[in-house]
């Protein structure tokens, strides 16, 4: 029980930390609410639900995954760099996991798979063209980390699938840490 209670005292503390980085989020045109939001995701419930989100998260981490290659040849700070290799090797291993999952629940939901992965597009391309890729990377991964809490944090509350909550919560640490980690690396250099 007081594990729960931390969790969403967190998760509460966190909400009102990343709602700026919601509302200037690049997702098209839309914030990270709204995102999920169309994607209908609130309004599914039960393995409705759990096929949706994790189609969702794969192309989500494939973006995250594309963000970090379209910068790593061109990093300059080490810190920067070991946080782009993490982003590759971690949400590698997760989109693994999730694809597998996703097979038992009647596969890859298409239609939200490539709704979001249209939203992730927006968020490569100002990478490649950055002239402070190290700089651009953080700054674009807090918006990106901060999608990926707004759609665990729904996970949390809709699922009953273990497997998912346990995912969702483990991304909600990762992530949050990742976040804060960031925030103070940018401080440092403004």
């Amino acid at each position: 029980m007081k594990t729960n209670f931390l969790l969403l005292a967190g998760l509460t503390a966190l909400t009102s930390l990343t709602a700026p980085a919601l509302a200037q989020m690049n997702h098209g045109a839309h914030s990270s609410a709204a995102t999920t939001q169309n994607q209908g995701l609130p309004e599914l419930s039960g393995p409705a639900f759990d096929r949706a989100y994790l189609s969702m998260m794969v192309a989500h981490h494939q973006g995250a995954i594309t963000m970090s290659k379209a910068v790593q040849g061109r990093l300059q700070d080490a810190q920067v760099k070991a946080w782009a290799a993490g982003v590759i090797r971690d949400q590698t291993r997760e989109l693994n996991v999730m694809s597998a999952w996703l097979k038992g629940m009647g596969g890859l939901n298409t239609a939200v798979h490539a709704r979001m992965t249209s939203d992730m597009n927006g968020m490569v391309a100002p990478l490649k063209t950055a002239r402070n890729p190290d700089q651009a990377f953080v700054q674009g991964m807090l918006p990106h980390h901060a999608s990926a809490l707004d759609m665990a944090t729904l996970a949390l509350q809709k699922s009953r699938d273990a497997r998912v909550l346990k995912l969702s919560r483990d991304v909600i640490k990762a992530q949050a840490d990742e976040m804060y980690a960031f925030k103070q690396w940018l401080a440092g250099r403004s």
